[in-house]
């Protein structure tokens, strides 16, 4: 379009606008991460897709007669992915909808044509869920049907020519269904679907929380390959995630400032801050110390941060240093290593990290001025991630004690060692909320070693009251190791920062 004199600046604009939100909704055009929209079927109301920032949602509004049979009548958002993925999003339907098989969900298949060979992830408007395949063009559909009905979170992964479905109402663990030797070619479009079940009217869907990514290939080799990441900001209460940040490095860690203004976090030994408002990150100056792992704590007044470097003359081992937050020559407080640190006192007196000593790793504190350590654990295994309460009448940690990863509490002295969490996943780095109510964690799948944490896992991030209780899943992803080892709670309590991974195109 080119712009003649008598059309104002903003009409200018404003015309603009309009043409490129039809175009997003046209069929073949770019959506958002999406490579194109398609009626596929020719249903006789053609649907539409778009995109809306900031909330990073697609609505997609589709007819079309059904999923089913030999044939697909419906519409689909998708993008050109090969290997091995994943993708993931969170559903809602707007309305009470015409048909109760009215159906939405997750899916993969060949080609456009309405005949293709597909997978899908498929949740019915009566809320029937299943996992729905056809391996030939034209073949009949088949399924395996879910107990679990009208879930809202929905992942759907190939890994070779296995599909794995996982489902579940916001709040709950995965429910998985899987199907095996299911060849549906190199080349493949994934996406999201929506179908009316009739061609009198339209259905739509809204997609929140929606990644599409390709996972870690078997043969990667941890800490010397890595995907790339993620900077995400999540509403704790809702479950809603923003992507802050993307790179195609590691990302790792993020704190949150307490003027709320910025994340910290680390990426190939330095540490970084990342403006939330502009978007923007800037080296923190740790002079010496540029093979910072990814643990680093702010002091409660924001005023200085604790890191862990691995220095040369410990022949590589972590030794935990403070430095101001503005940056500057980091001051070493443990003579011993290996050491990585974890948490301050809410007095900004004392610094707690977790030490391996004569083969056993344990729980230490020690003064900001350095001197004697003071150990606060001694069971065997793996006694790891503390931190104080912002009362500072306990520590939160993670022990391998029992067998599995759980969460444990004790008072700043170490007594009154009490466990917290009692499930079959493995439960990692304890993060207490500013307002002292909750309690965020990582939980890893019981396949996982108790006392591993590795990075490239299929991961939920948990919410529990500090007390203990029911934990509720707030965040489904794919990460691990680098995501949340840090507190990360933002200073209303109200949302967390993470990260991330895959590879993301």
């Amino acid at each position: 379009m080119k712009q003649t004199k008598w059309v104002s600046g903003s009409l200018f604009l404003l015309l603009n606008l309009f043409f490129l939100n039809l175009n997003a909704q046209m069929s073949g055009s770019k959506v958002g991460s999406f490579d194109q929209f398609s009626n596929i079927g020719s249903p006789e109301i053609p649907g539409t897709a778009s995109y809306s920032e900031p909330a990073q949602t697609y609505s997609v509004v589709g007819s079309g007669q059904n999923i089913w049979f030999g044939e697909d009548s419906f519409s689909f958002l998708s993008k050109k992915m090969n290997g091995d993925f994943i993708i993931q999003t969170r559903v809602r339907f707007i309305g009470a909808g015409h048909e109760l098989h009215r159906k939405t969900g997750l899916m993969i298949r060949t080609s456009t044509a309405s005949n293709s060979p597909v997978v899908a992830c498929t949740v019915h408007g009566d809320g029937l869920t299943s996992l729905q395949y056809r391996t030939k063009p034209g073949e009949i559909m088949k399924e395996v049907k879910f107990i679990l009905s009208g879930p809202d979170v929905l992942q759907l992964e190939k890994k070779g020519n296995t599909y794995t479905m996982s489902v579940a109402h916001f709040g709950e663990v995965y429910q998985v269904q899987k199907l095996e030797n299911i060849d549906l070619g190199a080349d493949l479009l994934a996406g999201l679907f929506v179908c009316a079940h009739t061609n009198k009217f339209s259905e739509e869907v809204v997609f929140s929380n929606t990644r599409v990514f390709k996972t870690a290939p078997d043969d990667l080799v941890q800490y010397k390959t890595y995907l790339g990441s993620l900077l995400e900001v999540m509403d704790v209460e809702t479950g809603h995630r923003e992507v802050v940040s993307s790179s195609a490095i590691s990302l790792q860690a993020p704190n949150w400032t307490p003027n709320g203004k910025t994340l910290i976090y680390n990426s190939e030994g330095k540490l970084y801050n990342f403006d939330l408002a502009t978007k923007e990150s800037t080296v923190l100056n740790t002079d010496f110390a540029n093979k910072n792992n990814n643990d680093h704590v702010l002091t409660f007044d924001g005023q200085q941060i604790g890191i862990s470097h691995h220095p040369e003359e410990t022949k590589g081992q972590s030794v935990v240093y403070t430095v101001p937050v503005t940056g500057g020559v980091p001051k070493r407080i443990t003579d011993k290593s290996s050491s990585y640190f974890h948490g301050w006192s809410p007095d900004n007196q004392f610094l707690l990290y977790t030490a391996e000593r004569n083969g056993d790793f344990d729980i230490y504190k020690i003064s900001k001025d350095g001197g004697k350590e003071i150990q606060l654990t001694t069971s065997k295994g793996l006694d790891d991630g503390s931190e104080y309460s912002s009362d500072g009448k306990h520590i939160y940690f993670c022990s391998t004690r029992t067998g599995t990863m759980q969460v444990w509490r004790m008072d700043p002295d170490g007594k009154n060692q009490t466990q917290l969490t009692f499930d079959e996943l493995n439960n990692w780095f304890p993060h207490v909320s500013p307002d002292n109510k909750w309690l965020v964690f990582i939980s890893f799948p019981k396949e996982v070693p108790a006392d591993k944490h590795p990075f490239y896992e299929r991961v939920y991030l948990r919410l529990m009251p500090i007390e203990g209780g029911e934990a509720k899943v707030i965040g489904y992803l794919y990460g691990g190791q680098g995501t949340m080892n840090v507190p990360s709670w933002s200073p209303d309590s109200k949302k967390i920062a993470f990260v991330s991974n895959g590879i993301f195109n």
